[in-house]
């Protein structure tokens, strides 16, 4: 959460005061799902990343068919750029395929550079641009 309101703070929710352990009440839930999932990646017996991924059913507001959706993944500073996101995001893929996902889907934040280089090279492309204007 922090990094994303550090992108754009109006556009992301606050993380206030204990976003850490406020998205892991939520993520917890997610794993009582049984069209979501939760990976981990450890390194040193210390957990240094997660994705979470769910299915998706059709969309008459996203003008979608059923999909894969990839909401989060992230990876600890002191791991980055060591394949732990690539392996995260093979891990959740290969769920998603092996439940039927037609295809996998998810969002970046615009700046997110490095998050918009890996998923492009995994094959991933562009296909919409979310636009915000604050009232």
């Amino acid at each position: 959460m922090r990094t994303h309101y550090a992108f754009d703070p109006q556009r992301f929710l606050s993380p206030g005061d204990d976003p850490e352990g406020g998205y892991a009440g939520f993520l917890e839930t997610q794993l009582r799902e049984d069209d979501a999932a939760v990976f981990v990646a450890e390194q040193d017996d210390h957990v240094v990343g997660y994705i979470y991924a769910a299915l998706e059913p059709l969309s008459w507001k996203e003008l979608r068919g059923p999909a894969g959706f990839i909401h989060d993944i992230v990876v600890h500073e002191s791991a980055r750029r060591s394949g732990v996101a690539r392996e995260l995001l093979e891990a959740a893929v290969a769920w998603l395929r092996g439940r039927g996902a037609p295809r996998v889907m998810l969002w970046t934040a615009a700046p997110n550079n490095a998050a918009r280089t890996l998923f492009a090279a995994r094959g991933f492309r562009d296909t919409m641009v979310e636009m915000t204007l604050e009232l």
